[in-house]
């Protein structure tokens, strides 16, 4: 072969492995966008909790945020008293569609409608709650019957 058209098939051969290189970065970059607009329209549907504690105000919180910590500690989402709380009590944690209960290692332990909470689970509207001597009361956002009952105070987070 000559030496031109070695050279040519060499050019070719530069611009076809550019070529495909450029159009596997764009379709990355599409595929990044994509999935970047799917997430920012996501949103955490809304979680009230009827909060009764023994030593302390009856309170319905409203939270739209995907994690909500409990426990004795003030820097908790949900400020839970008494001496049968742990610090960092129990998580509620919003993913795969759905919301999640998970006990932080508590010392009396977390429990779901009597059952005591081992691992992550799932949690519906109308569930209880027990933290010591804490009982939360789970509805959505979305339910009818996530209204305030009587003698509850609202509170917004």
């Amino acid at each position: 072969m000559s030496a031109p058209i070695v050279l040519a098939l060499r050019i070719l051969m530069a611009l076809a492995l550019y070529g495909f290189l450029g159009w596997a970065i764009f379709l990355l970059w599409r595929d990044i966008q994509r999935q970047g607009v799917q997430l920012a329209g996501r949103r955490v549907p809304g979680i009230n909790l009827a909060i009764k504690q023994d030593l302390g105000q009856d309170v319905l919180k409203f939270f739209s945020q995907p994690e909500i910590t409990l426990g004795r500690d003030p820097g908790c989402d949900i400020p839970l008293l008494g001496d049968t709380v742990s610090t960092r009590h129990a998580q509620l944690a919003y993913h795969h569609n759905q919301w999640w209960i998970t006990d932080l290692g508590s010392t009396n332990g977390t429990y779901l409608n009597g059952m005591i909470v081992s691992m992550p689970t799932v949690i519906t509207s109308g569930d209880e709650i027990k933290c010591g001597a804490a009982h939360l009361v789970i509805s959505f956002a979305t339910d009818v019957t996530a209204t305030p009952t009587k003698g509850l105070e609202i509170a917004h987070d």
